[in-house]
């Protein structure tokens, strides 16, 4: 039988976490009744370094329900860090692992789907919105932007599909080997290879409490996918390096022609305008460099993604 475990990352959910369980355990026990998924499938919620009852939450339900199981890190690592943390510790005894956000935005009635899709030969199966109604017109133009944007730079993603995936043992696996400490699943999914296929589902608004991913946050990720798996912002120095030695020979041929002329007058402006030109590349310049330069700096350190405070997980997997 295929063992299903299903990865949920939390981050302060007490108000959504007892509807989490209810609608995933509804799904877990379907597929567990219609055959398709082994009895002892789990959940595994991984509590990210949470302030409120969260982690208390997710301990009570493991000790009423034998399929919900839990991760509590020493302290906050991120979004990204929680889902590869459940991924590390369920792939030991998975057969397929499904990642899907606490807040039941993404419909968990796409499950089943994807179950089926890797009973037909599938190893990466993509949850992939059909619509964004739910967004704001100004989140909706920035997604559509940063896809562009993404796409020009030569990274392989799938559009509107976020960390909502089925992912078979060896894809999971081959995911895993990749090492970096700057993580950006989505665009590191699709590098994995293997046969892929989507799931269209309906995002929801959020069931209770509120967003995780603000607009800095929102700003912050899109900067470390394009600068983990591009350096065309480095080239883009070069076109405008280039730009302003241009623009720089067409002030000089314009002075000396105004010079030849005789209407040369001693100018402010002009001269304050190189300045804050010429200041505002350089600047620009060294925060994009510095941003790669800073990337290296925490790669070659080579420190943990995460630590594990507890787990029951594999306990309850031994059994």
């Amino acid at each position: 039988m295929n063992l299903l475990t299903i990865v949920v990352p939390c981050y302060n959910e007490e108000e959504v976490l007892p509807e989490t369980v209810k609608e995933l355990g509804n799904i877990l026990n379907n597929l567990i009744d219609e055959g398709k998924i082994a009895t002892d499938s789990k959940i595994l919620f991984v509590n990210d370094g949470s302030k409120d009852k969260t982690w208390q939450l997710i301990s009570k339900y493991s000790n009423e329900y034998p399929y919900v199981t839990g991760i509590k890190f020493s302290r906050n690592y991120g979004h990204q860090n929680a889902l590869l943390a459940g991924m590390t510790i369920a792939v030991r005894y998975s057969d397929m692992i499904i990642t899907i956000d606490a807040d039941l935005q993404d419909d968990v009635n796409a499950i089943p789907k994807m179950v089926d899709k890797y009973l037909e030969g599938y190893d990466v199966i993509y949850g992939v919105r059909n619509s964004r109604k739910t967004d704001t017109f100004f989140k909706r133009r920035t997604a559509l932007a940063f896809y562009s944007i993404m796409k020009k730079m030569g990274v392989n993603l799938v559009p509107d599909s976020a960390d909502y995936r089925l992912l078979s043992k060896r894809a999971t696996e081959s995911l895993l080997a990749f090492k970096e400490r700057n993580l950006f699943l989505r665009g590191m999914v699709p590098l994995v290879g293997y046969k892929s296929a989507k799931v269209y589902y309906a995002r929801k608004e959020r069931f209770a409490g509120e967003s995780k991913y603000p607009l800095s946050k929102m700003l912050h990720f899109a900067l470390d996918g394009i600068t983990s798996f591009s350096i065309a912002p480095i080239h883009l120095i070069l076109y405008l390096g280039l730009l302003t030695v241009a623009i720089s020979i067409i002030c000089m041929i314009y002075v000396l022609v105004e010079k030849c002329l005789g209407h040369v007058v001693s100018g402010w402006s002009s001269l304050m305008i190189s300045i804050w030109l010429l200041g505002g590349v350089q600047l620009i310049s060294i925060s994009v460099i510095g941003e790669y330069i800073g990337k290296i700096f925490f790669e070659v350190k080579h420190r943990p993604r995460f630590l594990i405070e507890k787990e029951n997980y594999t306990d309850k997997m031994k059994r």
